[in-house]
Parts: structure tokens; C-alpha cells; sequence
């Protein structure tokens, strides 16, 4: 019995986990940019200028890790074949581009060295829509995965006692 909860909040505190620390690396990875970029100051004032979207886009990559996290320990369990994956990478790459995107007209001076000086100046004029693709993209994400999560578990009746034996 008491093993059988133990394995049950697994089933839950793995996910959870990977759900905050995907969120957390992507919200690293924009404190980062914006910090090298201009001071750390800047980056809080960007980031409390922006959140009503980026807010929105760390917690939908967030939970999309958590879902991905939830459907490969399913599938570990030896019921599932692999898909959805692919969709949680576009999904991470889109929000990644969209936070850089929302920063990159901080970093023009430095990319004339790399010879990108175009790519900052596109992504600077079309920051707002850039991070409204990555945000729908993590929609996208979880929808898919939510939907595998419940054709995996719809598929066996006995979901819950596998997960809990894991």
C-alpha cells in the first residue's frame, strides 16, 4: 500500500518537476540574453514591459515539458509507441526563437561582428508576433500531447496500476 503511493505521487512530482524546470531554463535563457545584452536591471524592466506575453510563453513551454515528461514515463511503462516528441521540440524551438526575439534588438550591436545584423532588425520589427507564433505553437504542443496522454491511457484500462508499479 504504501508503495503504491509513493509510486503514485511519482507519477505526478516527476512531470511537475520538468515542468518548472523547463519553464525555468527558458526564463534563464531570456534573463541571460537580455542581462549580456544590456544590464540585469533591463531585463527585469523588459521582462515586466512584456509579461502579459511572456508570461503566457513560459508557462505553456512549462507545461508542455510536463506533458511530454508524463507521456515518456507512460510509454516507459511499455504502453505507447514514440510520436509527439518532434511537436515538443518545434514547440520549444518556436519559444525559444519567440524569447529571443523579444530581446534581440538589444543584442544589434554585437551582431554585426556575425554578420547578422538583418536577422536582429526582423526580429526586433516583429518581436510581438514572433512570440504570439511561439506562444500558439505551445498550444499547439499540449494539445497533441494531452491528446496522446489520454489515448494511452483510454487504450488500457489499467493506466493506473502500471504507473503505480513503475
Amino acid at each position: 500500500m504504501e508503495r503504491r503511493v509513493l509510486n503514485r505521487i511519482s507519477a505526478w512530482l516527476l512531470p511537475l518537476a520538468a515542468a518548472w524546470m523547463g519553464a525555468a531554463i527558458l526564463a534563464a535563457l531570456y534573463f541571460g540574453i537580455v542581462s549580456w545584452a544590456e544590464s540585469p536591471q533591463h531585463a527585469v524592466d523588459l521582462f515586466l514591459e512584456d509579461l502579459w506575453i511572456v508570461a503566457p510563453i513560459l508557462l505553456g513551454f512549462g507545461v508542455q515539458v510536463g506533458l511530454y515528461t508524463a507521456v515518456r514515463r507512460t510509454r516507459a511503462s511499455g504502453h505507447g509507441s514514440a510520436a509527439g516528441g518532434g511537436l515538443m521540440g518545434a514547440g520549444g524551438a518556436s519559444s525559444t526563437v519567440a524569447m529571443a526575439a523579444c530581446c534581440a534588438h538589444h543584442v544589434a550591436d554585437a551582431l554585426p561582428l556575425l554578420g547578422l545584423t538583418a536577422g536582429a532588425a526582423l526580429l526586433a520589427q516583429y518581436r510581438i508576433p514572433f512570440m504570439i507564433v511561439g506562444l500558439a505553437t505551445n498550444l499547439l504542443g499540449i494539445g497533441v500531447m494531452t491528446r496522446q496522454l489520454r489515448r494511452l491511457r483510454a487504450a488500457m484500462p489499467s493506466l493506473t496500476p502500471a504507473l503505480e508499479a513503475a
